[in-house]
């Protein structure tokens, strides 16, 4: 048993719940596969994990492995679980405050022990996506000729962030985030477990669910609201028997949702992308809801900003051509104020987006445009729209024909304006929202007399 179980185990309640500076969550880290929680996939009789855990003697080959996941989903605990599991050398290093000096001196220790005492050495790098390209490079030589086996955890997509040859020399695995019955075998196995609380507290069936609603997925997040929450179960227990934790006392502990978001990560692709689709949808309760997780999270407000630009342009388009303006408007004001009164300027373009009527005819007639000129459709500027103003170009009947449209009475005259073989595209339907309504009318009148019919 490990010392600060026995240190916990032998307290009385109260001092059970308060002992020890280690945190529950790290306490409570599984030693081996059979105790990790979810992750079933990746765990199966003769998946990679398992076989590299089960792999005492390296006769099977170092194999590396890059583990992509949400925080709190297992990363560190299968990396400690499979140097344990096999009994090998066991080096932790994080992306945030290693360097290529670090990686260097487990390279040569690890080569060291290969050759002297045939200890293999896994190597659990956190945070990988943190390291740079030239920091990455310097891992290649201990994997590729098997002086490390390397375990990299990341939360990001490790197509954009981790090096091709590092990817390439690695299995990629992807973890999942927890659902709520991985939660509770977590919660349950803290609060009964010598590691942990040993049943030093009652936890109410309503305070769990709390705690797995609260987690949002995460088993660190998770352990953290229930240390809270038992620590202060008991600060305040006067009576005989066990504190218990009730769902009221876990609202005091935990004030708020703890918020899934990575600026960097899915979560924030996610978000920002149903922000968007929710402003296209009219909700603008949706959008706001939205709006404040990006803030809560920290998200850059500016980024916030040119989504709005974007979706006043793509989304709101010629059926209010204002929505541009407001959405500039709050993007100005954001760089002026800053945070937090940036947020009020973005809440009011966001509602006025969302309740502004839609038309993307104008990114949709782009398109079409862009479509045309892609597959070769484009054909020759008609000579009268060529420029005239060179030498020698009258002579090769630039400009000839042209007709100066302010010179009409309407301001709109017969003219080709279109290649010879584009002339009778239309790429501009006008929809019947809002301003788009008036403009749509305008232009078949224009395109009439533009084409003489």
């Amino acid at each position: 048993m490990p010392v600060a179980a026995i240190t916990i185990a032998a307290m009385d309640t109260r001092q059970g719940l308060r002992g020890g500076a280690t945190p529950l969550a790290v306490r409570m880290r599984p030693t081996s596969l059979d105790e990790v929680a979810g992750q079933r996939h990746l765990l199966t009789p003769g998946s990679p994990l398992v076989n590299l855990a089960a792999d005492k003697s390296g006769e099977q080959g170092a194999v590396s492995v890059i583990l992509w996941g949400p925080p709190g989903t297992g990363k560190t605990t299968l990396a400690q679980a499979i140097a344990h599991s096999s009994g090998r050398s066991f080096v932790e290093l994080s992306a945030v405050s290693a360097g290529v000096a670090d990686v260097r001196k487990v390279m040569e220790q690890a080569l060291s022990n290969r050759d002297l005492y045939g200890v293999t050495t896994v190597l659990f790098l956190d945070e990988i996506h943190r390291f740079s390209k030239a920091q990455q490079d310097a891992l290649l030589p201990g994997v590729e000729n098997g002086w490390i086996i390397l375990i990299a955890a990341t939360t990001e997509n490790p197509s954009f962030s981790v090096i091709s040859p590092l990817l390439s020399r690695s299995l990629l695995l992807t973890l999942e985030q927890l659902s709520d019955e991985d939660l509770g075998v977590v919660i349950d196995r803290a609060v009964t477990d010598a590691r942990g609380l040993a049943d030093a507290v009652k936890l109410a069936p309503e305070a769990r669910a709390a705690i797995i609603r609260l987690s949002s997925g995460d088993a660190r997040r998770a352990l953290t609201a229930l240390e809270a929450a038992a620590s202060s179960a008991a600060n305040s227990f006067t009576g005989k028997g066990k504190p218990v934790v009730t769902d009221e006392i876990v609202s005091r502990a935990v004030d708020r949702a703890l918020l899934r978001y990575d600026r960097q990560g899915d979560e924030h692709y996610d978000v920002i992308s149903a922000f968007i689709k929710s402003i296209r949808g009219s909700d603008a309760d949706a959008a706001l809801h939205y709006l404040a997780r990006m803030i809560e999270a920290g998200e850059d407000p500016r980024f916030i900003a040119r989504r709005i630009m974007i979706s006043a342009s793509e989304d709101v388009g010629m059926a209010d051509p204002h929505a541009l303006v407001i959405a500039v408007a709050a993007a100005d004001a954001v760089q002026y104020v800053g945070m937090p009164e940036g947020r009020i300027p973005l809440a009011e373009a966001v509602v006025y987006l969302a309740t502004a009527p839609k038309s993307n005819a104008s990114y949709m007639a782009l398109d079409a445009a862009i479509a045309d000129v892609k597959a070769g459709n484009f054909g020759r500027v008609p000579k009268p729209l060529r420029d005239a103003h060179y030498p020698g170009a009258k002579r090769l009947g630039h400009g000839k024909g042209y007709q100066y449209a302010h010179d009409s009475e309407l301001g709109v005259v017969a003219q080709q304006y279109l290649p010879d073989e584009l002339v009778d595209v239309s790429y501009y339907r006008p929809t019947e929202h809002g301003n788009e309504r008036d403009v749509s009318a305008r232009w078949e009148k224009l395109k009439r007399i533009i084409r003489g019919k």
